[in-house]
C-alpha cells in the first residue's frame, strides 16, 4: 500500500502541516494501545520536536523520501492541533486495518492557521504470527487535504473516501489460522511468522462440458522448521468445492533389510509393505510448470541415504506418481525407484 500521506506532508511541507510548539509546553504522548492513540502520539512527537519518535510511528512506507526531508518539512510551524473521528476496522491477511478520520489545524510562527482533513490507515499485524522484534500498531498510509471547514467541524464523518485496506483473502486467512492452530507449537517461530508461498493452479476438469470455465485450486506453502540438513513444510490447498484443507502426502512403508543386519552395510532386499500418509513435506518445492510437488528427505547429512517423492496435480488434487529410496549408506547417491505411476491417466 503506497503512502498517500506524501500528498499531504511532502507537498504541503511548506510549514503548513508541520508543528513545533515549544517542547516544554507540548504534552508527551506515546500510546500504541489504539489506532487513534497512535495518531495523537504522532502529533505529540512532532510538537515536541521528537522527529525520530514521529518517524517511528510509520511502517515500512515513510511519509518522506528520507528522515532529513521529513524533519525539514516541519520548519516554520508553531503547533498542530489534532481531532479524530469514529474509527472503523477490517481484518485482512493476518492483520487488522484501522481507518481513522482526522482533522488537523496547523498554525505557523506568524499565527496563521490552516485546516487539513482526511484519513489515516493504521495496521496491526497479528501478534501470534510475529517474530522479534515485535511490531505494534503503525501508520500504514494517510491522505490529508486542505479543508475550508472550521477546525471543530472538519473531521470527516467516515473514511469511505480514504485509502481502503486490501481486499480480504478469506481462504488465505483460513489457511493461516489452521496452520497456526495445528503447528505453531511445533514450528520455528520465525518461520511460522512468515507469509506462505501462494500458487494458483488452473485446470480443465476431466468431466467438464464444452463451454465450462476452467477450475482453480490455490496452494499455500508454509515453512515450518529447519534442522541441520532437512527443512519441513506444511501445505494447504483450497478450491470452490472443498474449501481449505491440509494436503496429505502418500508414502510407501518400506521393509529394508541389510546384509548381516548392518544398517550401514549392503542392502539385501527392499520391499513395499504398505502405504501411509503424512502432512509433512521435507525439503520440498512446487514446480508451477510441471504442476508437481517434490520432497527429498535426507536420512543423514551426506545425502547418500534418502527418500524422495513426486506428487502430481491431477483433477483438483495431488497424488503420488514416483517414490525413490536410497537405503545404502555408501557415500554415493544411488536411489532406486520403488513406486512409478507416471503413466497413470
Amino acid at each position: 500500500m503506497r503512502h498517500a500521506f506524501l500528498a499531504a506532508t511532502a507537498l504541503f511541507s511548506l510549514a503548513s502541516i508541520a508543528q513545533s510548539a515549544p517542547a516544554d509546553e507540548a504534552p508527551y504522548v506515546d500510546d500504541r494501545s489504539s489506532a487513534e492513540a497512535v495518531v495523537r502520539s504522532l502529533y505529540s512527537a512532532i510538537n515536541r520536536h521528537e522527529f525520530a519518535r514521529a518517524w517511528g510511528y510509520y511502517g515500512d512506507t515513510k511519509p518522506a523520501k528520507d528522515f532529513d526531508s521529513f524533519v525539514k518539512g516541519y520548519d516554520g510551524t508553531d503547533k498542530v492541533d489534532v481531532r479524530t473521528g469514529a474509527v472503523s476496522n477490517e481484518g485482512a491477511a493476518g492483520s487488522i486495518y484501522y481507518s481513522v478520520p482526522v482533522a488537523i489545524q496547523a498554525t505557523d510562527k506568524k499565527g496563521e492557521a490552516k485546516v487539513f482533513a482526511g484519513c489515516y490507515t493504521l495496521r496491526q499485524v497479528n501478534a501470534q504470527i510475529q517474530a522479534p522484534p515485535f511490531q505494534p500498531i503503525f501508520i500504514d498510509s494517510g491522505a490529508l487535504k486542505p479543508s475550508s471547514a472550521d477546525f471543530e467541524e472538519a473531521v470527516p464523518a467516515s473514511c469511505g473516501d480514504g485509502p481502503p485496506p486490501p481486499k480480504r483473502d478469506a481462504a488465505l486467512e483460513q489457511a493461516k489460522k489452521a496452520f497456526l492452530a495445528s503447528y505453531s507449537d511445533q514450528c520455528d517461530k520465525d518461520l511460522a511468522a512468515k507469509e506462505p508461498e501462494i500458487f494458483s493452479i488452473k485446470y480443465r476438469d476431466k468431466d467438464a462440458a464444452a463451454g465450462d470455465p476452467d477450475k482453480e485450486t490455490r496452494l499455500f506453502h508454509f515453512s515450518c522448521s529447519a534442522a541441520a540438513y532437512n527443512e519441513s513444510s506444511i501445505y494447504y490447498m483450497t478450491d470452490e468445492a472443498n474449501g481449505v484443507r491440509q494436503l496429505q502426502f502418500t508414502e510407501p512403508e518400506m521393509d529394508i533389510r541389510y546384509v548381516n543386519n548392518d544398517s550401514e552395510g549392503k542392502v539385501e532386499s527392499m520391499h513395499i509393505v504398505g502405504f501411509r500418509t503424512t502432512g509433512w513435506a521435507t525439503n520440498s518445492s512446487y514446480d508451477q510448470d510441471a504442476h508437481t510437488i517434490t520432497a527429498f528427505n535426507k536420512w543423514r547429512g551426506a545425502g547418500d541415504a534418502s527418500s524422495a517423492g513426486t506428487y502430481l496435480f491431477r483433477n483438483g488434487d495431488f497424488s503420488l506418481v514416483q517414490y525413490d529410496v536410497d537405503a545404502s549408506y555408501d557415500g554415493e547417491e544411488n536411489p532406486q525407484t520403488v513406486v512409478d505411476y507416471n503413466t497413470a491417466p
